[in-house]
């Protein structure tokens, strides 16, 4: 598993990221994730905060993201050379580390010619600021056309994967086991949904319920996934553990990815998630969740039979 922090610095203040990150290293974590944008680079900051005093920096593989927009202007965002170049300055002074481990785009951008795009990651690697590179939320051309290009470092994609949420086999996966990325799949719980929190009903307290997040949870409340959050609590059941344990095992154990990207309000979900390391998924059930969530393929992903 990787840590996520998107919410740090917004729902999880100091101490509480504190307390996370100290169970996730004892659990025998190393990837934490964050970017230039969560809570205005609070995020960031918070982690920053925590490197060499909390945990040792080189027992830590930081990761984290540019290109969203942060500020107005021509550097505030956007994934030409000198806005990115300014972004990984700025991510370096929050963090208050030397080098980033792993530096990702947060996005496929149109307005930037992608080789416009890849010498600033070049540049990156080359003058020691990153060791490795990354993209996000791109399409399976776009991964394509990035990896075929050999921009320095780059080992990774990241995306939205989960059972209720596997439009990324047709194309994106296998365009990263082809030119052999890692994937590292964020929402691996649906947003929420595949922990069976939502359903019969909308919990108080939950991300659904709020007015920032319930247009975000409500993209996988529909008829389809309730049938798969179903099949997911039947398993549960049947091994004795919680449904998003059982939910995370799926992702986990599917072909070319390398760490789920688990993200927690608090100690308590985080560890609840850690827990998903503990099991491995019999076939029988890992088989019928496959069936179950299966996406259709159409031509050309399914070939001409």
């Amino acid at each position: 598993m990787a840590l996520g922090t998107m919410s740090w610095g917004a729902e999880t203040d100091a101490d509480e990221a504190a307390s996370q990150l100290v169970a996730f290293v004892e659990a025998g974590g190393t990837l934490v994730d964050t970017a230039d944008i969560y809570s205005g680079g609070e995020s960031e900051r918070i982690l920053g905060g925590l490197l060499g005093d909390l945990v040792p920096r080189d027992e830590i593989v930081v990761a984290t993201k540019a290109v969203a927009r942060r500020t107005d202007g021509p550097f505030g965002g956007g994934a030409s050379r000198g806005a990115l170049l300014s972004a990984l300055e700025g991510s370096l002074r929050r963090l208050g580390v030397d080098h980033l481990d792993l530096w990702q785009l947060h996005a496929w951008d149109d307005s930037v010619p992608l080789e416009e795009t890849l010498s600033a990651l070049d540049h990156a690697v080359t003058s020691g600021k990153v060791r490795y590179t990354g993209v996000c939320n791109y399409a399976g051309w776009q991964l394509a056309s990035a990896a075929a290009a050999r921009p320095a470092g780059l080992v990774a994609t990241q995306a939205e994967y989960s059972l209720v949420e596997r439009g990324v086999e047709r194309e994106l996966v296998p365009a990263a086991r082809y030119h052999g990325l890692g994937v590292l799949p964020w929402a691996p719980l649906g947003r929420g949904v595949l922990t069976g929190k939502y359903r019969h009903g909308t919990p108080a307290d939950s991300r659904g319920a709020s007015a920032e997040y319930a247009g975000y949870v409500e993209q996988h409340r529909t008829e389809r996934a309730a049938r798969i959050v179903e099949a997911v609590a039947t398993a549960a059941d049947g091994l004795g553990v919680s449904p998003l344990v059982v939910a995370l095992a799926w992702v986990r154990d599917r072909p070319g990815v390398v760490a789920p990207v688990v993200g927690a309000r608090d100690t308590g979900q985080l560890t609840g998630s850690l827990a998903a390391e503990e099991i491995a998924l019999p076939v029988a059930i890992s088989s019928a969740l496959d069936d179950v969530s299966a996406v259709e393929f159409g031509y050309p992903e399914r070939g001409t039979k």
